[in-house]
Order: structure tokens, then sequence, then C-alpha cells
């Protein structure tokens, strides 16, 4: 093994040239090590795998760079800081091998993290999908800008990759959109008795247990799905294996076509009438 010591090259004894290897400050370099296995430039500069390194660690492989931080246990940390001269502020990655998730910190606190299933948490340490982001009474939880209006800012597709959604930016106001091309839809057929569906439907006032103080108009989800089932989710007192509430949504949306097919009847029915109080009149 060759070392470069002071521009000077080659220097050998007996220790440095043995089959043993070399040791460094501590770190071992097994004999035959590839060259440029350990530099030290003049600036400062240490790099590995590389003669130029350009900061103040440089990692370099021919196929992958890896730094491994190992931890003196199973229950360990591996920690990657940074902090600045007073060590004050600090940032960092930390991977907690108890638990096994990958914590994110900036200004000397967790800010987001990976947890073992891989579920990406912000502001929050508890998964409620596979995103979960968590904003404080002075901020939005989050924020979603595109650089040109009228493209999406989230797109929504199925496990196949089909596009089923998406919520686009224009300059003054935001669409919530469904896909609903004609190209995607077959057996098309108008609605029909549709006023008779909506007389089952029940409008409803009422508070929500959390906020008792406001009164709002709305729908039970379990009657409506009698009547419109598309625009229902889960099932009616559903609870999951801890006996914890899987609670009904609704997406009100979906009753504008019913709605929608009960007024052209309505009006249908009074231009009839119209009609009919019109031919009276001039009688």
């Amino acid at each position: 093994m060759a070392i470069t010591l002071n521009g000077t090259t080659g220097i050998t004894t007996p220790d440095i040239t043995s089959e043993a290897g070399l040791t460094v400050d501590g770190v071992s370099f097994a004999s035959g090590a590839p060259a440029n296995t350990l530099v030290t430039t003049s600036g400062g500069n240490v790099g590995i795998g590389t003669a130029s390194p350009t900061y103040p660690l440089t990692v370099y492989g021919a196929s992958q760079s890896t730094i491994e931080i190992e931890s003196g246990s199973d229950t360990g940390e591996g920690r990657l800081y940074f902090t600045d001269p007073s060590a004050t502020a600090i940032g960092g990655i930390e991977y907690q091998h108890n638990g096994d998730f990958m914590r994110f910190y900036t200004n000397n606190a967790e800010r987001a993290r990976i947890d073992s299933n891989g579920n990406l948490l912000v502001g929050t340490t508890s998964a409620g999908g596979r995103l979960t982001v968590h904003g404080v009474a002075s901020a939005a939880a989050s924020q979603f800008k595109v650089g040109t209006d009228g493209y999406p800012a989230l797109d929504f597709r199925n496990s196949g990759g089909g596009q089923q959604g998406y919520i686009v930016v224009n300059t003054s106001s935001v669409a919530y959109t469904s896909v609903s091309d004609y190209r995607l839809k077959e057996n098309v057929v108008g609605v029909t008795g549709a006023s008779a569906r909506v007389q089952q439907l029940n409008p409803v006032r009422f508070n929500f247990i959390a906020d008792p103080d406001t009164t709002v108009d709305g729908f039970l989800a379990h009657e409506v799905q009698d009547v419109v089932p598309e625009a229902i989710t889960g099932t009616k007192d559903e609870v999951d294996a801890e006996g914890n509430p899987v609670y009904q949504g609704i997406d009100q949306s979906k009753l504008v076509p019913l709605l929608t097919a009960a007024l052209q009847e309505a009006l249908g029915k009074i231009e009839t009438l119209e009609a009919r109080v019109a031919a009276l009149e001039a009688a």
C-alpha cells in the first residue's frame, strides 16, 4: 500500500507494507484497499474514494455511495445532526431502531417522520393514513401551490393508475373534480321517478356533538344510503377490530343528478298546468 504524505509518495515501513493492513486514527484499512481510500486535502476536506473532495466530507463509490451509521445496540439510534457554532440550533435525521421509524428535525424539534409502515407524518407522531398533516391554530395544515393556473394541484388515481379526479387551482377559484367523460360510460339512460325518490329523502337540522353551538342543515347518512347509495361511504353502525366507530360519510354532490331530474319533472308539471290554466282563461 502506498501513502502520500506532505507531497511525498511511496513511504514504506514494515508496518505499512505488512499484510495485516494499516490503521490510521482508529480506522482500519485492509491490505490491498483501492486508491484514494482516504484522502485529506490541504484545505481540510476529507475524501473517501476520491482524490478531490469538494466538501468537508466527500464519499465516492464507482457504483454507489453509502454512509452507514450503526448504533451500539438493537434498540439504539442512528443520527446525523447539523448544528451551528454554538450547537443550539439542531437539525438532522434520526433513525430510531426501537420502533423502526425515521425522524426529521429542524430548529431542535421533530417536524416530520416516516413510521415503520412507510406512512409520512408531518406535525404529528400518529398516523391517520399514508400521509398525515397536522397544522397549528395560526397556520394551515397544508398548502398546495401550482406554477401555472389551470393545472391540477392534486391528482387522484386508482390502484391501476387510472385518473379518478383532481383538484384544479385557477386564478380566482378551485375546482374539485371527479372524472365524468362520456368515453368512460355506457348504458346511459335518463333518470326517471326522481320526484318519488326525492320525497324519500329526509332533510334535517342538527348540530355535531363536538360543536353543540352550531346548527346546520343536512342528512343522516344511513337514511340517504337507501335512496342514493353512491352518495354514502361506510356501513351503518360499523366498528373496527377494537370496537371503535367507523363513521359513515356523505358526498352531497352525488344528490345533484337526482334533484335536477326531480326539478325537471316538477317544471314539466308546472308548464302543463300553466297551459291548462291559459286554455281555460281563453275559453
